[in-house]
């Protein structure tokens, strides 16, 4: 299939803080299911749109979108060997300035700080992820890996602090008129990478980026707030058929029926923490699939004259998220983090190990460690494995063998995971369609 009759294939990268390492497994397993069918080279994605710590990913793909397999190669070695000093200032002073300093005015109140002319703009200093995003996305060269037929379009999020808008940011090779919905907005506009840290400035964790032109200017944050439709603007860029990866387990088994739900202790800080990141980074992506799959029901009833005329059209969707709990594997790496940091989280009450941990979900979000986006970019592998006659189907790519061991991919694992993903392995997916 040749680039100008395949459909154009779009790629959504969720948010998630280091959980964003996954995506990087899923995608070092797509280009190997790739190799092994003996599929088209090149950038497979003709329109990258990311949020968050995926909006990192996505530009990095989309400035070496002329050599694809280099830059996931890039991406593959910086998270296989991260540190958290690499993102935030991890060093003792550091953490005395902003999360020390921050923490004590939540408790004796910002009065003082006024006082004291001391007012911490987050928990954690983010200026290392500057340098970081300088050598990792060569944004300059964006425009040129458009010209040259490599990529069509690039888009990022971010949700305003003062309009309470949540905004698109998009640079694309056709004149493509910006949309409006409610509550969200997009802008054609240059990326910088003070977009990348505006998308991935965690609520309270990092500080927040301001943006737009000098009598304009807003303060943004992470854009997975109020992100009510994240697939969205790759369909809006001209995506036919749209890989999304998520950073979070979107479906829970169900739990026996009188099984305990959790621990009856009041939640902590951090707990309470973790569950409201969740809630951003996680439950969109899943209410906006649920959405596309319930109009696609909805659309199979109709006729083809009523479908033609109802302004809907077909999307094929696929969607790879983690088949395990990130924040059980989290727990098992709190030692991972600087003691600086563990000191600083275990203030709020991050504390114990493995199964004994507490607060591990926040901790899943700053875990920016090898052990751990090791581990996370082994799950998206095997996540994608499993499902690689899906994967091949999904881009038209013919199955030419399968490696051995894999003939039955659901082989390596146990009846329960089995039952977990499904008889195919499925957890999300199918034919999805969505209103322009």
């Amino acid at each position: 299939m040749t680039m100008s009759t395949r459909p154009i294939t779009g790629l959504v990268l969720t948010g998630g803080g280091a959980r964003a390492a996954y995506q990087i497994g899923v995608l070092k397993a797509v280009t190997q299911i790739r190799r092994d069918c003996q599929g088209p080279a090149g950038n497979p994605f003709e329109v990258i749109t990311g949020t968050s710590a995926g909006a990192i990913n996505a530009a990095a793909l989309a400035c070496r979108a002329d050599d694809f397999d280099a830059a996931l190669q890039t991406l593959v070695d910086t998270w296989s060997h991260f540190h958290a000093e690499q993102v935030y200032r991890a060093d003792s002073l550091g953490v005395i300035r902003t999360g020390a300093r921050w923490l004590t005015m939540l408790s004796i109140g910002w009065v003082l700080a006024k006082w004291r002319r001391a007012r911490p703009r987050s928990l954690l200093d983010n200026s290392p992820l500057r340098e970081l995003l300088a050598q990792l996305v060569p944004l300059h060269r964006l425009r040129q890996v458009m010209d040259g037929g490599h990529l069509q379009a690039l888009a990022v999020s971010a949700s305003g602090y003062g309009s309470g808008l949540h905004v698109t940011f998009y640079d694309a090779l056709a004149d493509i008129a910006p949309w409006n919905r409610s509550q969200r907005v997009s802008v054609a506009q240059s990326i910088t990478i003070d977009h990348l840290l505006a998308s991935s400035a965690i609520p309270f964790v990092f500080p927040a980026v301001s943006l737009g032109p000098k009598d304009r200017r807003e303060y943004f944050g992470d854009g997975s707030m109020r992100q009510s439709a994240p697939i969205s603007p790759a369909v809006h860029l001209g995506a036919e058929r749209i890989l999304v990866v998520g950073a979070g387990r979107m479906h829970e088994p169900a739990l026996p029926l009188g099984a305990r739900i959790g621990s009856d202790e009041y939640p902590n800080l951090a707990q309470i923490a973790g569950h409201a990141l969740s809630n951003i980074f996680l439950d969109a992506l899943a209410v906006d699939i649920e959405r596309l799959q319930r109009i696609n029901r909805t659309l199979s009833l109709l006729s083809p004259e009523a479908r033609s005329s109802s302004g809907l059209r077909s999307i094929d969707v696929l969607v790879i998220a983690p088949s395990q709990r990130l924040d059980d594997l989290a727990a098992h790496h709190l030692g991972s983090l600087p003691p600086s940091i563990r000191t600083l989280l275990r203030g709020v009450g991050v504390s114990g190990q493995g199964h004994d941990a507490r607060g591990a979900a926040l901790a899943s979000y700053l875990m920016f460690e090898a052990p751990y986006t090791q581990e996370l970019m082994a799950l998206g592998e095997s996540d994608t494995l499993i499902r690689r006659d899906e994967v091949a189907q999904f881009f038209g790519w013919e199955r030419r063998h399968l490696p051995r061991g894999l003939e039955n991919p659901l082989a390596q694992y146990s009846r329960d995971e089995q039952v977990e993903l499904g008889d195919d392995g499925r957890e999300a997916g199918g034919i999805a369609n969505v209103r322009l």
